[in-house]
C-alpha cells in the first residue's frame, strides 16, 4: 500500500514497475499494524470517532502492546487517531479546516507539475502510464476502490516523476490524508470511479500533445470534484467532521 510513511520509488517500467519497490524495506511488526489500521481509517472502515483499543489490536497480531503503541504514535502525529492518556483512543474526527489547506496547497503544485509536464513528456513515459490506465479500467470494471484509490495515487504520481519533481508528490502525500476519507465517500459509488478514470484518460491524452492549457484547466476540474463531495458528506455524515 503506498502512503506517506512508507513511500515507495515508482519508475517508468510498467506494472512491475508500478507495483515493486525500488529498495528493500525491512519490514517490522510496527509496520504492519500501521499499514492495517492506515489502511481502514482511510477507506472509513474504521470511522471518524470510532474508539481503537490497543489491547484488542496487540491480540490481533499476537504481539506485546509497545509496537501496537508505537504504531499508534505514528497514527496520531499524522493527525489520523487522537491518543489520551488513561482514556480510550479514538479516529480523528475530519478537520474541515484541514481539508480546505490540503486542498489549496495540491492545487498549487499539481497546477504547476502539469504545466512543466506537458512539455517534458516522451515516449519512455508512455508503458507505465498506459499499464496504469489499463489497471485502473480494470479495477472500475470490477468495482474495486481499494485498488483504483492506489492506482490513482499513482497516476498522479507517474505526473510528478514526467515534471521531474517526486518531492512534489511526497508534498502532495503529505498534505492529503484528511483529503483521502473524503476520497472513500466519492470512489464508493461506481459513476465516481469512472469520472475520475475518465479525467485520467483525457489527462494523457493531452499530455502526449503537450497540451499545457489543457491539462491545467483538467485538473482543475479533476481536483473539484471533491466539492459535491465534502456537501454530501458533511449532509449526511455531520459527526464525522468538525469545524
Amino acid at each position: 500500500m503506498n502512503n506517506p510513511a512508507n513511500p515507495t520509488t515508482t519508475r517508468f517500467s510498467g506494472a512491475s514497475g508500478l507495483r515493486q519497490r525500488s529498495e528493500q524495506i525491512r519490514r517490522t511488526n510496527t509496520d504492519d499494524i500501521f499499514d492495517k489500521i492506515y489502511a481502514d481509517i482511510t477507506t472509513l472502515r474504521l470511522k471518524p470517532g470510532t474508539k481503537v483499543s490497543e489491547v484488542e489490536i496487540a491480540r490481533q497480531f499476537d504481539v506485546s502492546r509497545q509496537p501496537v503503541r508505537e504504531a499508534f504514535i505514528r497514527l496520531s502525529n499524522m493527525g489520523l487517531l487522537l491518543v489520551r492518556p488513561q482514556r480510550a483512543t479514538i479516529v480523528k474526527k475530519i478537520s474541515l479546516k484541514d481539508i480546505a489547506d490540503s486542498r489549496f496547497v495540491r492545487k498549487a503544485i499539481e497546477v504547476e507539475v502539469v504545466s512543466v509536464a506537458s512539455g517534458k513528456f516522451d515516449k519512455s513515459h508512455e508503458a507505465a502510464f498506459d499499464e496504469n490506465l489499463a489497471l485502473q479500467s480494470e479495477a472500475v470494471e470490477n468495482n474495486d476502490f481499494q485498488t483504483f484509490k492506489e492506482l490513482d495515487s499513482q497516476f498522479h504520481k507517474l505526473l510528478c516523476l514526467v515534471a521531474d519533481s517526486e518531492l512534489a508528490y511526497q508534498t502532495i502525500s503529505e498534505s492529503k490524508l484528511q483529503v483521502d476519507r473524503l476520497c472513500a465517500f466519492a470512489l464508493s459509488r461506481r459513476t465516481e470511479f469512472n469520472d475520475v478514470y475518465q479525467d485520467h484518460i483525457k489527462m494523457y491524452e493531452f499530455l502526449k500533445q503537450g497540451d499545457a492549457d489543457g491539462l491545467v484547466a483538467l485538473m482543475r476540474l479533476h481536483l473539484s470534484r471533491l466539492d459535491s463531495t465534502i456537501a454530501e458528506a458533511t449532509a449526511s455524515n455531520h459527526d464525522f467532521f468538525v469545524d
